[in-house]
């Protein structure tokens, strides 16, 4: 049996075990906020779906580290690693297993069917919601099935004993492939898969040490979370999660983009043009793209300029000018929606129709109104336009340059004239006008304009982002608010992209100290609380989904900069 270490030790509770392509995982985590007693092959194809269920035939503990997943009992073990990112082996010595079928019933329009292939030898389960086969093919030991063929309510399930060894792999497929080549045993397959790991973490944190502790982890929340091109994902895509949270919104992957960027270039540029490959025809971004649906129910907010600026200085390589001309015209559609689309006619500044279209779903930000003209929109379109002013002069397109050059004038003398009160952002009504402040973190996002923020109101937003933060990062409301909800999604918790955004704004504003102590904070808060989708300002506890990538590529973004600060100062 394998016993060398072959990587970090993380909670199967909270992190799924999963392998970079697969569109399956390991996990307890079934559906929103379920978690099962058992672990199930749970599959992302058409949604989330839990597929197999995998009981062992006595109690056991879980462990699980980047390629090997462990069930131990006093008596055995069971052992679980990845062939590749479309099957699993699994062995076992003094612990037997059961594989069922997650649903019990079979309908025409759901569950899984089960029966003996004649062909290879192996059985087959079919599944309804993934529209994939699942087959499992005994190398060693007895294989017993009950209720092969069955139909409507039945027991499904194959039986590996306790009483002799065994090794089976599990596949999933569309309709047919040649039998399992069993032409590797199972300790080759631990090996190339921690080898695979180990040289992803290698390029993307060669910089992690004693003092960067979860960095491997976050790797491995990145690493996992990644699928082959499939469905609506034409590119090689990194989820948010393998979780509930399993597809791509836009403005979570241009953190993600960011991360990868000084390791694997192609990859974080795939990152980065995902939901423009679904721009509609005014230049929306779709809201989300997984598997099998794209959203455009609502938009999300315009982050990119900020972030192909970013990109840019990050990525290993230049980008060549075919790439740069192809973003200039993606990124100037976008903006296009926003200017075209979203402005009240003689209005300079464009408008959200809802929290959602902001990020910040429920940010009390919208509480007396949802169309609203925001400080946040202006200040991240104004960084974007600034991005495609220098681009177009890069592209020699001067006309085009001075245009949003303008525009950008336009915008930005109506958000510091009319949004800005003397002490504070404040928030404006689209259609009657009215003034509506908050006590948000969103009101404070202007911070990201940097530099170009004049000096008072630099002051001003720096100080109002220290009643924000707490001992373990910036609270999206502060915790004295008569809003703040502890659990209460943006009306209190703490956010990566928040954090990552306000930290380079500070950065670039001068207020280097105050970025310090925030960028300290939220890694030490990741460093216990693991890559959660948001955190317990007070408590530091992580909430809602566990395994979110923006989370872990925010922690990685935090902890290279910090050691390139640490170890890169001038004289």
């Amino acid at each position: 049996m394998t016993v060398a270490r072959t990587g970090p030790t993380f909670s199967i509770q909270d992190i799924p075990f999963s392998h970079r392509g697969s569109w399956f995982s390991i996990s307890p985590v079934v559906a929103t906020h379920a978690h099962a007693p058992d672990l199930h092959l749970v599959s992302h194809q058409t949604g989330m779906h839990p597929v197999l269920r995998l009981t062992p035939t006595a109690d056991a503990t879980v462990t699980a580290t980047p390629a090997l997943l462990t069930w131990r009992h006093p008596g055995g073990l069971i052992e679980l690693t990845y062939d590749g990112p479309e099957a699993v082996r699994l062995r076992g010595r003094g612990l037997g297993l059961r594989i069922a079928a997650a649903r019990d019933t079979l309908t025409p329009f759901s569950g899984s069917y089960l029966y003996a292939d004649p062909v290879t030898g192996a059985y087959v389960l079919t599944s309804y919601e993934t529209g994939r086969r699942y087959r499992i093919t005994p190398l060693t030991g007895d294989l017993r099935a009950v209720g092969a063929e069955a139909l409507g309510t039945a027991d499904r399930a194959l039986l590996l004993p306790a009483d002799q060894p065994w090794e089976i792999a599990v596949e999933e497929y569309r309709t047919a492939r040649r039998p399992y080549p069993a032409d590797r045993d199972f300790d080759q397959l631990v090996r190339a898969m921690a080898a695979d790991f180990a040289s992803f973490v290698d390029a993307l944190a060669p910089w992690r040490g004693p003092q960067t502790p979860a960095a491997e982890l976050a790797a491995y929340v990145l690493w996992s979370a990644t699928v082959a091109p499939a469905g609506f994902l034409t590119r090689p895509a990194v989820l948010m999660s393998k979780h509930w949270m399993n597809k791509v919104w836009s403005w979570d992957h241009c953190f993600n983009a960011l991360a990868l960027a000084g390791a694997d270039a192609d990859l974080a540029w795939d990152q980065f043009q995902l939901p423009f490959d679904h721009q509609d025809p005014t230049g929306a971004l779709p809201d989300s793209v997984a598997h099998s649906e794209v959203l455009h129910n609502y938009v999300k907010p315009p982050v990119h300029g900020w972030a192909l600026r970013q990109l840019r200085r990050r990525l290993t390589r230049p980008l060549s000018r075919a790439q740069l001309s192809d973003a200039y015209q993606r990124l100037a559609r976008w903006t296009g929606f926003w200017l075209d689309h979203r402005r009240v006619p003689g209005h300079q500044l464009p408008h959200y129709q809802h929290g959602n279209d902001s990020g910040w779903d429920n940010a009390t930000t919208f509480d007396g109104a949802r169309v609203i003209e925001t400080p946040d929109l202006a200040a991240l379109l104004l960084l974007q336009l600034h991005q495609l002013a220098e681009l177009a002069a890069e592209l020699r397109r001067p006309e085009e340059a001075a245009q949003w050059s303008r525009t950008a004038g336009g915008i930005r003398a109506e958000l510091f004239g009319e949004l800005w009160d003397g002490q504070r952002f404040t928030a404006r009504g689209a259609r009657d006008g009215q003034a509506r402040s908050s006590s948000s973190l969103l009101d404070l996002m202007p911070i990201v304009l940097g530099a170009e923020l004049p000096a008072e109101v630099s002051a001003a937003l720096a100080g109002g982002l220290k009643r924000h933060l707490t001992a373990h990062g910036l609270a999206t409301e502060p915790v004295d608010s008569p809003h703040y909800a502890a659990d209460g999604y943006w009306r209190g918790p703490i956010w990566a992209p928040a954090t990552i955004l306000i930290e380079d704004g500070l950065r670039r504003a001068g207020h280097t100290g105050l970025a310090d102590e925030i960028s300290q904070r939220f890694r030490a808060l990741c460093e216990k609380s693991g890559f959660a989708e948001n955190f317990d300002a007070e408590t530091g506890a992580g909430l809602r989904d566990r395994a979110y990538t923006w989370t872990a590529s925010s922690y990685l973004l935090l902890a290279a900069d910090h050691h390139h600060r640490r170890h890169h100062r001038p004289g």
